[in-house]
């Protein structure tokens, strides 16, 4: 099971029943929650849409549209079509849909199979990188008797696993990355078939909107943004939770529930996300409309509140470097813009040449903001020019005195599952510059002109760079050595 607390401002919803942390099987799970009945596709489609219902997975598509995009298609090409549940979460810090898979899996296969019904599915896909949530999932199916109309396919957990494109990819048998050209799930997905594909928390929300209906649904919330919105509050935060609250809450009072403050900064909307200023955060509402107009976004409801006993520039900088390898690496502005980024953030929190380095941040994100193969490059500049907006008293500083005097405590998760670092024997090294080279933005040249490597493991994409690197060393000077037992138990102890 996941072991984070649930807590459910106002009387819960998605959460009934999760508050003691045990899985619901069939039998308490239909004490809960009432058998939503069949609808046709003009049926689903009309109730999403006096509903409001939204996609809760980052980019928040009108699930009424989606659907009817599938059903157009399946009618057009004649074909039989699928229903996808996006389950991978691979984002860190997000853990509020492997809490339903894990804890409440038969909600998430109620609109799921709501969804399939209407549409005349062909099958339903569950689609999870967590073993836990792939083992509930699958005794749900059994539980429920779908063996024959659904099954779970287990993807690598990365950050780019759950763009749409990758999740289709890797369900196809193929790596799950972006393809190179936009294809919309709903008209080729699944096998070249319609595929209506949403996040976990998006079924999970059209089953409790069809239990109740849209106007008892809609009793909470907001007029445009009705019902519930399921949140992951961490970061600093004392005590955190995955908090289920009506749309429009104000963010500060959820903050305090989770034993947090909102201090310098607030980060809303994850990793492709945008930072809030302490004083925006207090008077923000937790709705698209609110975050929007605070200059945020819901993303895939994740928040984590800074604190002030850490470097803010420090955390955004690993943020940064894990973005660049956590990339799919095929177009340009990810192989060669991020890494960019992330190299000069480095060299900005760490003090050096702090006006240069913020010079290279923004020429950086110019070259890479709206010419990749996803959005990756994207949502990656969001959270870096946000960054250096929020904490604009942290680059001074760091820019006039070389730093901030805190240390960086790793509150924002940015591990990857690299096991092998980078040593460079100084007795032979020449600066000569070709492992900077192929390297870029893990290893830079400082002002000797000689290598900076990194303290930190190489991410699993760079490994086969990291080892060109070492055979073309012209000295012989660099090698790959693995992470010990010991480093890597001090790096998740965060000492």
């Amino acid at each position: 099971m996941i072991s984070i607390d649930v807590r459910p401002v106002g009387p819960p919803r998605l959460t009934a029943g999760l508050e003691r942390g045990d899985r619901l099987d069939w039998g308490a799970h239909r004490r809960l929650h009432p058998d939503p009945r069949p609808l046709t596709a003009e049926q689903l489609i009309a109730l999403a849409t006096e509903g409001r219902l939204h996609g809760r997975g980052g980019a928040a598509f009108p699930f009424a549209r989606k659907a009817r995009a599938v059903v157009d298609s399946a009618v057009k090409r004649r074909k039989r079509t699928v229903v996808v549940v996006n389950g991978t979460e691979g984002e860190p810090g997000s853990l509020k849909d492997k809490v339903l898979l894990c804890h409440a899996p038969h909600l998430i296969l109620d609109g799921a199979v709501l969804a399939a019904t209407a549409l005349g599915a062909r099958e339903i896909v569950v689609a999870v990188t967590d073993a836990t949530a792939a083992a509930s999932v699958r005794l749900a199916i059994t539980e429920r008797d779908l063996d024959s109309r659904a099954r779970v396919v287990v993807l690598a957990e990365r950050f780019i696993t759950g763009e749409g494109g990758a999740l289709v990819r890797g369900i196809n048998g193929r790596r799950p990355i972006p393809p190179g050209r936009k294809v919309r799930a709903a008209t080729r997905g699944v096998d070249g078939l319609p595929t209506l594909l949403s996040n976990a928390e998006t079924f999970a929300q059209l089953a409790v909107l069809a239990g109740r209906g849209p106007r008892d649904y809609g009793r909470i919330g907001t007029p445009d943004e009705p019902g519930t919105v399921l949140l992951t509050i961490t970061g600093s935060a004392r005590f955190p939770a995955v908090v289920e609250t009506p749309a429009g809450a104000p963010l500060a009072h959820l903050l305090d529930l989770c034993g947090a403050r909102a201090g310098e900064g607030v980060l809303v909307g994850g990793y492709h996300g945008a930072w809030l200023s302490g004083e925006t955060a207090t008077r923000t509402r937790m709705s698209r409309a609110g975050l929007a107009e605070s200059g945020g976004t819901l993303g895939a409801g994740i928040v984590m509140p800074l604190g002030r006993g850490t470097c803010p520039l420090g955390e955004c900088a690993r943020v940064a470097r894990y973005l660049a390898a956590e990339s799919a690496g095929q177009c340009g502005p990810c192989r060669l813009g991020l890494p960019d980024v992330a190299g000069a953030f480095a060299a900005l929190a760490a003090g050096r040449d702090g006006a240069a380095a913020q010079d290279a941040i923004r020429r950086a994100v110019r070259m890479a903001v709206g010419r990749g193969a996803c959005g990756h490059p994207d949502g990656t500049a969001r959270f870096v020019l946000s960054a250096l907006e929020v904490f604009a008293d942290d680059v001074a500083a760091h820019v006039a005195r070389g730093g901030c005097g805190r240390p960086v405590l790793g509150v924002l998760p940015a591990e990857t599952e690299a096991q092998l670092r980078l040593e460079v024997d100084w007795s032979r090294c020449d600066g000569h510059g070709l492992c900077a080279g192929i390297l870029r933005g893990t290893v830079r040249m400082d002002e000797y002109n000689y290598p900076v490597i990194p303290d930190e493991p190489i991410p699993a994409r760079l490994e086969a760079d990291a080892r060109r690197a070492v055979a073309m060393c012209p000295e012989l000077a660099l090698r790959l050595v693995p992470r010990t037992p010991h480093e890597a138990r001090r790096r998740q102890s965060g000492r």
